[in-house]
């Protein structure tokens, strides 16, 4: 059974009789070259739980320090000193962070449940420490201005507004619920996770000879190989994730099963069975709309906007709403087109959300002479990767070197060392796992292991990338899709951000920056994908080795917004749902007929489902992350869509001296400035929606706005 609920003062009791754990690895320092690697060589499930007690035991003793200094509060005692707390719980949990998204077994996972709630009432026992706080607000309220630098008073102001925004004002009884609240809310996203993972590994679709029809060869291989990992040598499988199910409902001409790929996907967490999750996201809003109640604040919304670019959920609902229209107008030309086809083939069918990826695909091959098996032959994944480390060096300045010989979590991770391109510097490791397996979420991700900082020795960033690529046969390649090229730089472009990271204090460095904002540095490195000199160079035919074709890149330009209405309007409807979800306050929600009942009210093409259904939305339900939040991509895409026209408009994508700016105003300075003013050092002015709507081929605005 998951702990019960901890009082602060149970917490403490908890830590303080915690047994000691000297041989363990996870609470050593970490060691060999670069500054030290993680320990995965060394890692055991069971060492998790006792190293996690024993850190946050430091951890507290570490703040008790500090807050009972009788010295008076200042910057350094303060502020300065509280950066350095908590390092040993840092390094547990970034390797905790890595089992638990890449090697999630039914061990771990009962690990998982147990600390979950004890690492809540962990952080609340910080925020809720009152002469902690007091010291923070003396040295806030008193500091002066001109003795700190620009990143000192940052960090000040977001150490106090932080504390405020968790609750540290609120009175005992208060407090005392808030941390009840939070505890059990880490128990309901723990379970929540565990469940959609279920749903991935335990439901499988495997298939005989002749259910293979229309699937390409590199499916095929993919598959196979998923078979036998999966325990049925001699057939096909489709894995019940992004990677395996885009393709087969793309390419299979067996529409029953593409129903029961599209059902299976679309079902995670919605199943009826134990692993449902509807009662669990019931919960999960109950709780948020009770918190934000204790908080001061309107709804959930409203709290987690606060620190946004956007401020209130109002104008993050007045971008959506503005890219509404036209994207589902384009969806239905979209339909429309793709009807005809059906018909023109006598099919006697009318186009279900099944149908929706295999007649586009009929439908993208006879306006532009484009299929994406003509296309994916000269989509190889380490030769893309190589297209990546391209733009890493003639962009920002970074080269990357295999490593070999450092610990990794499974055989199939891999690293590199990054280095400054002109002076050899040694910048930080990527480490790189792209692999589909049993235990690992679905979907594509950058992690951080270690932060970036410089205030008490020079610390270099540990990041990994990682994705569901199905692995085929031995020694043959991986032939990805367009979307996930586009998904493999839009990930990287996460790592870059953390690797430039040029700040002095831990907390303002690489990604910690505003959830709106985060995606822009993604987004923006998604640009260089079809740029004619990487695709020339690094997107050769697997067998040829000829590079892709001139006349193929350019009917892939006049391509470029094809599928838009769809693409839009799946993510849209996600965010929509998931900003209205948490505007609905305390009523109790049905996440199905909320679902539904939203949908319906917007206009939700019938053949369209959203980008992530409710019962398996991840983003908003595995943790607050996104919550209230995944309008963030959309808001990110603003400023993306603006920055790429400063380099068309200049000298292009190679453009020295915009690349320049981008690296000094947006990737390295973390959240030392605030965003508004980063991207208005970058870019001279905000950014309007207008480029956005140019990038996706929808109407422009003949009002300029901007997002700001």
């Amino acid at each position: 059974m998951p702990t019960p609920l901890l009082s602060s003062l149970g917490l403490v009791a908890l830590l303080a009789t915690a047994p000691a754990t000297p041989d363990n690895p996870l609470l050593r320092p970490w060691t060999g070259p670069y500054g030290g690697v993680p320990p995965f060589d060394q890692v055991k499930v069971e060492q998790f739980q006792p190293a996690i007690e024993a850190a946050m035991a430091e951890a507290l003793a570490e703040i008790d320090a500090i807050a009972n200094d009788p010295a008076p509060p200042t910057f350094e005692n303060t502020i300065v000193a509280k950066e350095k707390t908590g390092r040993t719980l840092d390094r547990v949990m970034a390797v905790f962070g890595v089992y638990g998204s890449t090697m999630s077994t039914p061990e771990f996972q009962a690990v998982e449940l147990e600390v979950s709630p004890k690492l809540a009432a962990f952080g609340d026992r910080i925020i809720q420490n009152e002469k902690l706080f007091a010291r923070i607000a003396a040295v806030y309220a008193g500091r002066d201005e001109a003795a700190l630098t620009p990143e000192q008073n940052r960090l000040v102001w977001l150490e106090y507004t932080r504390f405020v925004h968790a609750g540290a004002q609120l009175g005992a009884e208060a407090k005392e619920r808030l941390s009840a609240i939070n505890q059990r809310l880490a128990t309901l996203y723990t379970q929540f996770s565990q469940n959609v993972l279920a749903d991935e590994t335990d439901h499988l679709l495997v298939l005989e000879e002749k259910d293979l029809a229309g699937l390409p060869d590199s499916y095929r291989a993919g598959a196979a190989v998923a078979a036998e990992a999966s325990g049925h040598p001699g057939k096909w499988v489709v894995l019940n994730t992004r990677s395996s199910m885009e393709p087969f409902l793309t390419f299979s001409e067996r529409r029953d099963l593409r129903e029961k790929v599209w059902r299976t996907y679309y079902s995670r967490g919605d199943n009826g069975d134990a692993k449902d999750n509807k009662a669990i996201i019931t919960e999960i809003l109950a709780l948020r709309a009770e918190r934000a109640k204790l908080l001061g604040y309107a709804t959930h919304a409203h709290w987690r906007l606060e620190d946004t670019m956007a401020k209130t959920p109002e104008r993050a609902m007045a971008l959506l709403e503005a890219v509404w229209t036209p994207a589902v107008a384009r969806a239905h030309e979209e339909i429309a087109d793709m009807q005809a086809v059906a018909d023109a083939e006598g099919a006697g069918i009318r186009i279900e959300p099944w149908d929706y990826r295999f007649y586009a695909e009929k439908v993208r091959k006879a306006k532009y002479d484009i299929d994406e098996n003509l296309v994916k032959p000269y989509l190889q994944l380490e030769q893309l990767r190589e297209g990546m480390f391209q733009v890493a060096t003639d962009v920002f300045g970074l080269r990357f070197a295999p490593v070999a010989g450092l610990p990794v979590v499974h055989p199939d991770v891999r690293v590199w060392e990054v280095t400054d391109a002109a002076s050899g510097r040694h910048v930080g490791l990527w480490y790189w796992d792209p692999y589909a397996r049993t235990g690992k979420q679905s979907g594509a991700w950058m992690s951080e292991y270690r932060s970036q900082h410089r205030f008490d020795g020079e610390v270099t960033p540990i990041v990994s990338n990682n994705s569901n690529f199905v692995k085929g046969t031995p020694g043959a390649p991986v032939l990805i899709s367009w979307d996930d090229a586009t998904t493999l730089f839009h990930e990287f472009g996460h790592a870059l951000h953390g690797l430039s990271s040029n700040v002095a204090y831990p907390s303002l460095a690489g990604t910690e920056v505003a959830l709106d904002f985060v995606e822009f540095p993604s987004q923006i490195l998604e640009h260089w994908l079809p740029v004619p000199e990487i695709l020339q160079r690094y997107a050769r035919h697997y067998e040829t080795g000829e590079p892709i074709p001139a006349a193929l890149v350019a009917r892939l330009e006049r391509a470029a917004n094809f599928n838009q209405g769809f693409q839009t309007v799946e993510y849209l409807a996600s965010a929509i749902v998931d900003m209205k979800l948490h505007l609905a306050g305390a009523a109790k929600i049905d996440p199905d007929a909320f679902e539904r009942e939203t949908l319906a009210a917007i206009g939700m093409p019938r053949e369209i489902v959203m980008r992530h259904r409710t019962p398996q939305f991840g983003h908003i339900f595995s943790g607050d992350g996104y919550s209230a939040g995944y309008y963030s991509y959309l808001w990110a895409d603003t400023l993306t869509a603006d920055a790429w026209e400063a380099f068309t408009a200049g000298a292009g994508p190679w453009d020295k001296q915009v690349a320049k700016r981008l690296r000094e105003h947006v990737f390295s300075v973390g959240n030392t400035v605030d965003p508004a003013e980063t991207y208005r050092a970058f870019r001279g002015r905000d950014a309007g929606i207008e480029a956005l709507m140019r990038k996706r081929g929808f109407p422009v605005p003949t009002a300029p706005t901007a997002a700001k």
